[in-house]
């Protein structure tokens, strides 16, 4: 069911890049890189777990069609793919959504650690001690 205040419950057709049946495929507003897109549950839920396994699919399903179409728009040379679960994991849109960020060569000057950043003090664990 459609939250009535839900940003993506209520997002323009013009913006969906791909969908089936259960998920859609769009760009951020908001892009932290070239191609940074959401890919969103059709129902409004909140968390991945909240999800039927058909849902799941689907939402997975277009993943692979995100990474196909940015490969072969925005030659990235890798990857961050997440969803941020709960507030107390930095979610802010209450509807389940997973980021599919795009990077580049030389975008960051040490990309390591990758998503364990989201800790900035447990993120560097290949210096020295930190686990």
């Amino acid at each position: 069911m459609a939250s009535t205040s839900c940003v993506f419950c209520h997002l323009p057709s013009e913006r969906i890049v791909a969908e089936n049946e259960h998920a859609m495929l769009f760009f951020d507003g908001f892009a932290v890189s070239p191609g940074h897109s959401l890919i969103v549950s059709k129902r409004h839920v909140g968390s991945l777990f909240e999800l039927s396994e058909s849902e799941r699919q689907a939402l997975f399903a277009l993943l692979d069609v995100a990474h196909s179409r940015l490969t072969e728009s925005h030659h990235p040379d890798g990857f961050n793919i997440g969803i941020n679960d709960g507030p107390a994991a930095g979610q802010t849109v209450p509807h389940l959504h997973v980021h599919v960020i795009p990077r580049y060569t030389g975008d960051q000057p040490d990309p390591r650690g990758g998503v364990r950043w989201v800790i900035p003090e447990k993120a560097n664990y290949w210096s020295g001690g930190q686990t």
